[in-house]
């Protein structure tokens, strides 16, 4: 029989130099929770009698070096090679076999704690879901008994409450301008010319005066304002220009649009138009309008349905 045909036997004894014994107690104990007891299980079939057969630590030592020693000693072991590799460089180090094994092993503990079959688990998970799905029905039940009551007093929506925690100051005061003076001009400058009108350039969108007319602290950031207000669903921007030139004209002749126009040799000027929605309307005349604000508001034009 051949070395390598004996060493698949388990014939290594002749072939390796005597070490001191280990002992096999020690190490079981310091393998932690279900590592201990596979390598009780390793010890009790034999493969981990390899180790005190023929003194593995020198061959586990050499698996860190050669990747097929580390794959062999892994398939006659039944661990993954990363065990191996793992224990010997622990080995490598000066860590003693037992706190080597201990090390290597750790990830078996994880597997102690969780469930064999993972159906087991889904009912944990489950139970929260079915009970924000019973909570949300029955939500949904009251929301539609309330709405046959007809004898029930009319309540501001429910979102608005919200809508105020999401809106700062200066946000406040846009809105109220616009419901006080109705919407408001707004500009877009585009290169023109001959050149413009087969690809026009935007150069500066949605100039408007909503800063200086609504008092706000901070009127650079109008245009972050107004992209929030339009995320909250209070206002819309209408491609269309208001049917009263004159806001325009002096709009138009305010210094970011005039810096605006002059920054390329030939610009155009398109008129746009911002808007309160129905729903901004409601939630202004609920939220914001005062004792002094006069029963009727300019009247603004709805979003296009899609």
């Amino acid at each position: 029989m051949s070395a390598s045909q004996e060493r698949r036997n388990g014939r290594y004894d002749e072939y390796l130099p005597a070490l001191p014994p280990i002992e096999l107690d020690k190490i079981a104990e310091s393998v932690p929770g279900l590592a201990r007891l596979a390598a009780g299980a390793w010890f009790n079939t034999g493969k981990w009698g390899l180790v005190a057969g023929f003194r593995l630590s020198r061959r586990i030592a050499q698996a860190v070096r050669d990747p097929d020693t580390a794959a062999e000693l892994a398939r006659e072991l039944g661990v993954g090679v990363g065990v191996v590799v793992e224990v010997g460089r622990q080995l490598a180090e000066g860590v003693a076999l037992p706190r080597a094994l201990a090390l290597a092993t750790r990830p078996l503990v994880q597997a102690e704690v969780m469930p064999e079959d993972p159906a087991a688990a889904t009912p944990a998970v489950a139970a929260p879901r079915d009970a924000t799905r019973e909570r949300l029905r029955e939500r949904g039940e009251e929301l539609l008994l309330r709405s046959r009551d007809v004898e029930a007093d009319a309540q501001a929506h429910p979102a608005y409450d919200r809508i105020l925690d999401e809106l700062s100051p200066d946000e406040a005061r846009v809105l109220a301008h616009l419901y006080r003076a109705g919407p408001q001009p707004a500009v877009d400058v585009r290169t023109g010319g001959p050149a413009g009108m087969m690809s026009s350039r935007l150069i500066a969108p949605g100039l408007t005066m909503i800063g200086s007319r609504a008092g706000l602290r901070y009127a650079d950031d109008v245009p972050a304002y107004l992209n929030n207000l339009f995320r909250l669903g209070l206002v819309w921007f209408s491609r269309e220009s208001l049917s009263d030139p004159a806001p325009y004209q002096v709009l138009e002749a305010q210094p970011d649009v005039l810096e605006a126009l002059h920054s390329v040799k030939m610009a155009k000027v398109v008129r746009r138009s911002i808007h309160l929605t129905p729903f901004g309307e409601d939630f202004c005349r609920t939220a914001l309008a005062s004792d002094d604000d006069p029963v009727e508001v300019p009247a603004h034009e709805a979003p296009p349905e899609k």
